[in-house]
């Protein structure tokens, strides 16, 4: 008996109750992909045609789309063979992946980030002081809300000359801050952010996100960091590992719970190896054992980027190796799929879009229907009562 959470980061199924709050009325990363594939706006010499995602389907991805908003988005109405499938809505406050995935694994957020202003500069002058002054720096380039592909090329290269870190945030509770790992260097770096993250701790942000790059068109590496707060309750993880239970986490869980009873953390380069760390992962978990994955590509290389094509791609090539997975689950395993918060890329700029999350489960035991959930603290609740770990404190199991 073994549970395991799939987080698709950033695969919305259209626009949250709330989603107007937050500017995204009418936001729909899945439904809106699926769209523009079908009138052929996704096409490319990697893909063609309809978004075809047979093994997301027959876990009810569709259906969760037409509990979200009323319809099945075009490509996506096909046969269900798991009939576990539902749709959430957040009660955090933040659409930012701490508070989606925290809310997930049993612990909502009650309360509001700090953000940085759109101004330019952005961050406070004393912040920024005292960040040169202990961390050595002749000062900062970018000081702005901006998109980390467009201002990595903006000042790579004065970056490079001077010496200086290149510093943005963006809508999300974030202090980003890039460099050239050869020519700066990765240490140097991770130690820069762990000075960031002291200095920002009373403006109560979320993360202090570490962007290594590399080569000369200074594309991002694997290396990314993210040095974020605890949670302010036990998730699902600290039960588990108050149990002595066998834990696996996946790509940047264990960045986003702060290294808090993550246990066994496999990395991967990519969504593709990721699911590659996701497998091997799985081969060793203890029966009794939890496994929490996130993939990030969805959000990072597509969604942020606006890049539908690329996105549907991605989309269908997690599909393809759902198999894989679903072949090598025990009869008493439990598998949840579902999303962090949206980034619809065909929405304006370039932030996370306030939506509903699928959650798609695989298990062969008796349950009630999922259908709408009022939080994503179900899922955590769900997968605490598979293992008969004690109940977080939010979230009702489905």
């Amino acid at each position: 008996m073994r549970a395991l959470i799939l987080v698709m980061d950033s695969v919305g199924i259209s626009g949250a109750p709330d989603a107007a709050r937050y500017g995204d009325d009418g936001a729909d990363t899945v439904g809106h992909i699926a769209d523009a594939c079908a009138a052929g706006r996704a096409d490319s010499n990697a893909r063609e045609g309809p978004l075809y995602l047979p093994n997301l389907v027959a876990l009810g991805l569709g259906q969760a789309c037409s509990l979200a908003n009323g319809r099945v988005p075009p490509g996506l109405d096909g046969r269900v063979e798991h009939r576990q499938f539902g749709c959430a809505s957040e009660i955090s406050k933040g659409k930012d992946t701490p508070s989606g995935h925290w809310e997930i694994s049993g612990v909502p957020v009650p309360f509001e980030w700090g953000y940085f202003p759109r101004t330019k500069p952005c961050f406070p002058a004393d912040l920024t002081n005292a960040l040169c002054d202990q961390a050595g720096l002749p000062g900062i380039h970018g000081d702005c809300h901006a998109s980390g592909t467009e201002i990595i090329a903006e000042f790579g290269e004065r970056h490079m000359r001077t010496g200086m870190p290149i510093c943005y945030t963006s809508a999300d509770s974030v202090f980003q801050i890039a460099a050239h790992e050869q020519t700066f260097g990765l240490e140097r770096l991770y130690e820069i952010c762990a000075i960031a993250r002291r200095l920002i701790n009373p403006l109560n942000i979320g993360r202090v996100i570490v962007v290594g790059t590399s080569a000369s068109d200074f594309k991002r590496t694997a290396h990314r960091r993210d040095f974020s707060v605890l949670p302010p309750e036990n998730t699902i993880l600290d039960h588990a590992a108050s149990a002595g239970r066998d834990i696996v986490t996946i790509g940047k869980i264990d960045d986003i719970f702060a290294h808090r009873a993550t246990r066994r953390n496999l990395r991967g380069d990519g969504n593709m190896a990721l699911f590659d760390a996701t497998l091997r992962g799985l081969a060793s978990l203890a029966d009794g054992g939890l496994l929490f994955a996130n993939f990030i590509d969805f959000d990072t290389l597509y969604g942020h980027r606006r890049d539908v094509t690329g996105y549907a791609t991605a989309l269908e090539a997690f599909d393809d190796r759902l198999p894989e997975l679903l072949s090598r689950l025990r009869s008493d395993d439990l598998l949840i799929i579902t999303a962090d918060h949206g980034c619809d890329p065909t929405w304006s700029g370039t932030d996370h879009t306030r939506e509903q999350v699928p959650i798609l489960a695989w298990t062969t035991q008796s349950s009630s229907p999922v259908g709408r959930r009022a939080g994503f603290a179900d899922i955590g609740a769900t997968a605490a009562r598979h293992l008969d770990l004690p109940q977080p404190l939010h979230g009702v199991h489905f």
